[in-house]
């Protein structure tokens, strides 16, 4: 039986790459002598599947710090619980608010299954919260207004993590590992400077500094790195090259395209390689 292509993350999250595939899976057929592709920055992992997908014979590591894994082995339980909530929005169109009486039965539910199993927010909100808002709580969603999202079918992530290596370590320690590899390719998709980063396991700021760390790394290697119009990063770069002679992503390409959150908002996204 052939092995499904993803084209997207199986379970939403904040920042999938989706919108990037195509261009993504073209610049890696353009890689040379390379044996190692690490995802410094994991998040839901499909760029790592992509990169496995595309280059089969390179060893992939998908560095998960988010635990995303976690989310994708409680799917059947995910799905169990918007088959329960599903016949409680028959009668409401799509992406139509939910009456308050609607919305505490489906709390009522979503409470229900918390206390037998760990629920799912950032997938609950996907399918009951006005597109690009998140909820990690179930305090959190009782506190917002419900739309109806709902999809259609199952969520389903079968064979995505058949030959990815998942690590779950900070990215230098990551990094640290395989750096000396003059074959390895690094793929960094770090938080985007002012972008709200709540829907994240880990919700501390990532501030400039760090993000200058992670350019600092990457100088001596071969990479793939995603950023954000928003971050001003290049221009940021640009100014300390000419300033400072920094050599900051030197001899890269840049890619652009806009990305969109939802009907009303859109952002650049960046990619810049070096391979």
């Amino acid at each position: 039986m052939k092995e499904k292509k993803y084209t997207g993350s199986p379970l939403p999250f904040r920042g999938s790459k989706r919108y990037y595939v195509k261009r993504f899976r073209d610049v890696l057929q353009q890689v040379g002598d390379v044996d190692t592709i690490v995802d410094l920055f994991g998040g839901s992992g499909l760029l790592a599947r992509v990169a496995k997908d595309t280059l089969p014979h390179c060893r992939v590591i998908y560095n998960d710090f988010d635990y995303y894994v976690d989310r994708l082995a409680k799917i059947g339980e995910t799905n169990a619980l918007l088959h329960e909530i599903a016949p409680l929005l028959t009668n409401i169109q799509r992406d139509k608010k939910v009456p308050p009486e609607v919305k505490r039965k489906a709390l009522s539910l979503i409470l229900k299954h918390q206390q037998r199993s760990e629920v799912d927010y950032i997938t609950l909100s996907a399918s009951l919260l006005f597109s690009g808002n998140w909820a990690q709580s179930y305090e959190q969603m009782a506190k917002q207004t419900m739309y109806n999202r709902m999809v259609h079918g199952d969520y389903d992530a079968t064979n995505y993590l058949n030959g990815l290596e998942v690590a779950h370590e900070d990215y230098r320690t990551l990094f640290d590992a395989h750096k000396d590899n003059k074959r390895a390719l690094f793929v960094l998709d770090p938080p985007y400077l002012q972008t709200e980063i709540t829907a994240y396991k880990e919700d501390t700021y990532w501030q400039l500094k760090d993000y200058l760390d992670v350019l600092t790394l990457i100088q001596q290697t071969k990479y793939v790195l995603f950023t954000s119009g928003k971050s001003q990063i290049l221009e940021l770069c640009q100014w300390l090259n000419q300033s400072y002679n920094a050599g900051l992503l030197k001899g890269s390409i840049k890619y652009e395209q806009n990305s969109r959150i939802n009907n009303f908002a859109a952002y650049k996204d960046i990619m810049i390689a070096r391979i």
